[in-house]
């Protein structure tokens, strides 16, 4: 049996009865487990006879797919640091510790997204560091299973746009934290449409731009009548269809 398989049957055997629940969300503790490791291999640093890799890894959630698991996060983080630590030995990879996992919470990241940094504790005990090296790596943001991971980048500059949304010939502007669209009273932005979710989908800033995701809705969501998976850019004109409501994205 692989390591990730195995890792698979443990993760199983964990989420039985309510703690399957948790994990209804885009993100998947396996899906975790592959981009931990592809980060291992991405930060090795080579000394005279080993090739070290880092023991600490702080995985970024969006506030939603957090909340479905957080009770359980202490479980998850144990089994896939023993992942981690039997990928180095099985790949002959150092550690000059145990594999650490943390989760935190990042309001910047749509609900299927989640962020990767690592760590190094007293790396010069192991191995030489150039001068001006960083011990942390960049935060690697994955939205989706197939998508090549990007680093994130903050801000140049202060976002200067305000985004509106044109919808039955009303402007409504969206405010810096990005909106919630659907039929309950609670969303932001409240649709009488019998063929839109209680609450359909949310409209996010993420870095100088804009992404939309739709949050698990009945119907689905189109972007420029193509189906939303995960979360997408946004960018002026783009044309949003909530159940039969019409949303014209603009920035201004």
């Amino acid at each position: 049996m692989s390591v990730l398989r195995s890792l698979e049957s443990k993760i199983a055997g964990l989420v039985e009865g309510t703690f399957s629940r948790a994990f209804r969300s885009e993100v998947r503790p396996v899906e975790i487990a592959r981009k931990l490791a592809r980060e291992m291999e991405a930060h090795k640093a080579v000394s005279l006879s080993r090739t070290y890799v880092p023991n600490e890894y702080r995985v970024f959630l969006s506030a939603r797919d957090r909340e479905r698991f957080a009770d359980y996060e202490a479980a998850l983080a144990d089994e896939l640091a023993g992942y981690l630590l039997e990928y180095a030995r099985r790949e002959r990879l150092a550690l000059v510790s145990r594999p650490v996992i943390e989760f935190e919470t990042d309001d910047r990241l749509g609900l299927g997204e989640f962020g990767i940094q690592t760590g190094v504790v007293a790396p010069s005990q192991y191995f030489e560091q150039q001068p001006g090296d960083d011990q942390a790596g960049n935060t690697m943001i994955y939205a989706d299973p197939g998508m090549a991971p990007v680093p994130r980048e903050e801000p140049k500059r202060p976002r200067r746009e305000k985004a509106l949304l044109l919808i039955d010939g009303k402007r409504l502007v969206v405010g810096p934290a990005g909106v919630t669209v659907g039929r309950s009273r609670q969303c932001d932005i409240v649709l009488s449409d019998p063929n839109v979710s209680r609450r359909h989908a949310e409209i996010r800033p993420r870095g100088n731009d804009w992404v939309i995701t739709d949050l698990g809705s009945t119907n689905g969501s189109l972007l420029n009548g193509r189906r939303i998976e995960g979360a997408e850019l946004i960018g002026p004109g783009d044309e949003i269809e909530l159940g039969t409501s019409l949303i014209t994205f603009e920035l201004e």
